[in-house]
């Protein structure tokens, strides 16, 4: 049986061979994809919760069709901004200027509404980093993988094809690692960013109808 020449090339000795230069993009990459693969599960988790949360909510406040048995204390966006709706009541408390209190309520649920979503948002930076300089960093890696491996194999004097094969291949891994660092981190940020948009429209909408109520509550006051 014929050797092959392939043997003792690998990944692992790929890690081995590795010099400081790569070992740190590596090390980049692999911090990159911990780093989003846990804002991928995090926020996955938290918007899932967030949604059967907001859609008990909403029920709750067809059902009643009034504010007082909503409560504000919930962990959620649609209690807060109700809490923030009461805020701006008490402040307002025996006013009688429709206009000053309709813009007050307008005001504050807006900076509300700013707020969730600064929330939602947080984490989409890593993902759209990890996203678009993975590539770049894997290729740098195959780069310079590719260059030391030209190196030895022009200090050693054996530029056959399988001499040099085996140390390109392994070199190209940097490559393949950094596409799938980038590849779940687009995926996630494009359907982050979808929700987001989804969620301000319920957000938005559940604010005009808090606005609608406490408008006429006011102006019965």
């Amino acid at each position: 049986m014929e050797p092959n020449h392939f043997d003792g090339f690998g990944f692992a000795h790929f890690l081995a061979q590795c010099d400081g230069v790569g070992k740190t993009v590596l090390a980049l990459l692999l911090l990159l994809s911990v780093a989003s693969w846990y804002l991928i599960v995090t926020r996955t988790l938290d918007n899932w919760l967030a949604k059967r949360r907001a859609q008990a909510y909403e029920a709750r406040f067809d059902s009643t069709k009034t504010l007082d048995a909503l409560p504000d204390d919930e962990p959620h966006a649609l209690a807060r901004l109700v809490a923030e709706a009461r805020s701006v009541i008490s402040r307002c408390a025996g006013k009688k200027n429709d206009a000053a209190f309709e813009e007050v309520l307008t005001r504050s649920l807006n900076n509300a509404i700013d707020a969730e979503m600064m929330r939602a948002e947080h984490g989409l930076t890593i993902l759209a980093t990890a996203g678009s300089a993975a590539p770049y960093i894997g290729l740098f890696g195959t780069v310079w993988g590719i260059y030391h491996a030209l190196v030895q194999i022009g200090m050693s004097g054996q530029g056959t094809l399988d001499k040099v094969a085996g140390p390109v291949g392994e070199a190209l891994i940097m490559t393949a690692l950094g596409l799938a660092v980038a590849i779940p981190a687009v995926l996630a940020y494009n359907a982050f960013q979808r929700r987001n948009r989804l969620w301000l429209n319920r957000l938005e909408s559940f604010a005009h109808r808090l606005y609608l109520e406490l408008a006429v509550q006011h102006g019965q006051g």
